[in-house]
This record gives structure tokens, sequence and C-alpha cells, in this order.
């Protein structure tokens, strides 16, 4: 089963540990979960995206959207693809 994770501020960092750490756990035992994650990058700077995901130990994300650099309404619409 894959979920999908979609984080890009402290806060869905701090949510998505425990949800990664749940899934490796579920994994240990045999379920086979699989965790896709995207990345919207809101942080603007990435050396703090990259500290989060190494300290909470998330895994890397499959998809970064980079929608740091746009206006609201264009990060609005790209969050939404």
């Amino acid at each position: 089963m894959k979920l999908f994770t979609v984080i890009g501020a402290r806060p869905q960092f701090i949510k998505d540990s425990a949800v990664s750490w749940a899934i490796r756990a579920e994994n240990a035992r045999g379920v086979g979960l699989h965790e896709v994650i995207k990345h919207t990058r809101q942080h603007f700077d990435v050396n703090i995206s990259k500290l989060f995901f190494e300290k909470l130990y998330i895994p890397e994300p499959d998809y970064i959207l980079g929608v740091a650099s746009m206006g609201h309404g264009s990060m609005t619409g790209q969050r939404l693809v």
C-alpha cells in the first residue's frame, strides 16, 4: 500500500516524522507500506529543510515542488496539482 505525504513547513515535518516512524515499524513486521513524500519546499532555506529530513529521520522526498519562490496564488495552484 502507498501512503502519500505532503510536507513543506515545520508542522508537517514534525507530523510526518511520526508517520514515517510508524511505517518503518510496520514494515519491520512485514506489512509492506510505502510512503511517497512530496516536498513543497516552503522553507526558503534549503539547509533548514535538509536538517529536518536528517534530524527527524524522514526519508528523502520522492517529489520536490519548489514553490517557495512563487506568489501565493501560484503556490496554491501548484500544491493542488
